[in-house]
């Protein structure tokens, strides 16, 4: 191989087709080119076209495994989760086809958490995507979810999808313009 983001499966592995968001399955040998290492996940291209790899499966292309961090630092695991330390792990999320985080891009429209009867906090995340059409909505408000609920304090997350207000370029924040090469 003549690139260190060339590299050849060296197992199964579950794969979500993009921007479909079908969950199909890479074969053991397959060689794929990595394009995009985004918030502990793995874009790669195929000759079968682009796909989302997740982190936990980063063995098949030769990566480490990262572990997740379940303690996020700061915060009381018995009282309020943070604000900024929410904010923070919804800055670890990414659209697999744009090198740019949700916060920045201005996908996520509110965060809020509740008291809930039983203990604990949930959180509610409203986003949005940058096209209605987009297949990966599941997989981008799953990733979002499954960081937040790493957060001290949070019990469950949830993370809903919404269309209004309409998303549009103007939403991207400054880092996320620059990033983007828009300023």
């Amino acid at each position: 191989m003549t690139d260190d983001s060339e590299r050849i499966l060296s197992r199964d592995v579950k794969a979500t087709l993009i921007p479909h968001g079908e969950s199909m399955e890479l074969p053991e040998g397959s060689r794929v080119t990595i394009t995009h290492r985004l918030g502990g996940n793995y874009t790669v291209m195929t000759e079968n076209g682009m796909f989302r790899i997740g982190g936990e499966d980063a063995d098949s292309l030769g990566e480490d495994v990262e572990t997740p961090d379940f303690n996020v630092e700061g915060g009381d695991p018995e009282g309020p989760p943070s604000e900024e330390l929410v904010w923070t792990q919804l800055k670890k999320v990414f659209d697999p086809e744009i090198p740019v985080n949700i916060v920045d891009l201005g996908l996520v429209y509110s965060m809020e958490s509740r008291e809930l009867d039983e203990g604990g906090y949930k959180v509610f995340v409203a986003m949005t995507l940058t096209a209605p059409g987009c297949g990966m909505g599941p997989s981008i408000a799953e990733d979002a979810r499954s960081k937040v609920v790493q957060v001290p304090g949070v019990s469950e997350a949830q993370v809903d999808i919404v269309w209004d207000p309409p998303w549009n370029q103007d939403m991207i924040s400054e880092e996320g313009k620059m990033e983007l090469g828009l300023i």
